[in-house]
């Protein structure tokens, strides 16, 4: 590999992935109501990242007046926000959700919301008919505008919603539903917490969720070794890796062998032990080749051991090999640093990079990442 001319002295720093987090944009659909019109199609779209189709989608449904009952035009609207928040809209996804929220109001309990205040529509239904992947963008949008502390606080209250629905249905079968929410919303304001390094506050909140989930889930007990390990704790962080270690079986899933292998490559990574910590991260890629969290990581050991070539063979045959999968802003935004450091016509090699992606990647790819 051709490594001469003056490469950037301070090039972006990659980023290490410790695990996957579940965007809760990504499957947010669990309570939206499905007589309404056409919303497998909508499910459907947003499986597959078609965002701007959705966004017609809706626009025609509304244009031709297909939406009849208030249940199906909030329903529509939810995909609509979801939609331009993914394309990183949110200035317009608010301005959808104002249109509901009257005189400044913070909630969406008011009686306009609820089944029995349309009798024609809902003979002998009662209860509250607003998804609640729109309760969750109400509190989320805040936060993609700057407005930190307001998400948060929406947030927090959308916390207090949901254990009061959990405690509502305690002999409900629903009551499963409102507890993956309740996780879904406590690792979202753990997430917000973490990005400010509140250290004490997120370790507070994850013994809510080992509570929550038991202390055997090995993810949320991981977790827990991630935070450590942010603030300098690699005794208590190995603490807590072990003990997940410790709970795995012999027949355990392939996911769960490799979460294991991978906590096991962060600590080699804090001792700057780099061939051992690839070692870890190649196991888990033979046992599943579409490990991503394993090859970004791989990749940059290798470049760490300042075996560049080999860390880009690592990233594009992912790339090549799986795209659907390998394809997110973290990886590539690794890669092209890469490029940076390795070619003084690293211009061109990330225009290409980027032609590719323009023609393969889902509507809500940030293009932005490979810095052309």
């Amino acid at each position: 590999m051709d490594t001469a001319g003056s490469p950037d002295p301070n090039p972006p720093q990659p980023t290490v992935t410790t695990t996957v987090i579940d965007d809760p944009l990504n499957n947010p659909y669990t309570s939206l109501n499905t007589l309404c019109h056409d919303l497998s199609d909508l499910q459907d779209l947003a499986a597959r990242g078609a965002w701007k189709s959705i966004l017609d989608k809706v626009g025609h449904a509304r244009s031709l007046n297909l939406l009849t009952k208030p249940h199906e035009h909030l329903t529509y609207l939810t995909f609509n926000a979801l939609a331009l928040t993914k394309l990183r809209r949110p200035v317009d996804a608010n301005q959808e959700l104002e249109t509901l929220l009257e005189n400044g109001q913070e909630d969406f309990n008011s009686p306009q919301f609820h089944y029995q205040n349309y009798p024609s529509h809902y003979p002998n239904m009662k209860g509250n008919f607003v998804p609640f992947a729109l309760r969750w963008l109400h509190a989320y949008l805040p936060q993609a505008l700057g407005q930190r502390v307001k998400s948060l606080d929406r947030l927090y209250t959308l916390l207090d919603y949901i254990r009061s629905k959990k405690v509502e249905t305690l002999t409900n079968p629903s009551k499963e539903s409102w507890k993956r929410r309740e996780v879904l919303v406590l690792n979202t304001i753990i997430s917000h917490h973490l990005s400010q390094k509140d250290f004490k506050l997120c370790l507070e909140l994850l013994n809510m969720l080992i509570e929550l989930c038991g202390n055997d889930d090995l993810n949320v007990l991981s977790k827990l070794g991630y935070v450590k390990m942010q603030y300098g704790d690699v005794e208590g962080a190995k603490k807590a890796f072990n003990s997940v270690e410790g709970m795995l079986g012999s027949e355990s899933e392939v996911g769960l062998r490799n979460l294991v292998s991978r906590n096991k490559a962060l600590t080699y990574i804090v001792e700057k032990d780099y061939v051992s910590a690839v070692r870890e991260y190649e196991v888990c890629i033979e046992r599943d080749g579409m490990d991503m969290v394993a090859m970004n990581n791989k990749a940059l050991c290798l470049m760490y051991s300042r075996d560049l070539s080999d860390a880009i063979k690592v990233l594009e045959n992912a790339l090549e090999r799986v795209p659907t999968v390998a394809l997110n802003e973290t990886l590539v935004v690794n890669l092209c640093s890469m490029y940076e450091l390795a070619y003084v016509n690293h211009s061109d090699i990330k225009r290409t990079l980027n032609n590719w992606i323009a023609r393969v990647a889902p509507d809500d790819f940030d293009s932005t990442c490979t810095r052309t």
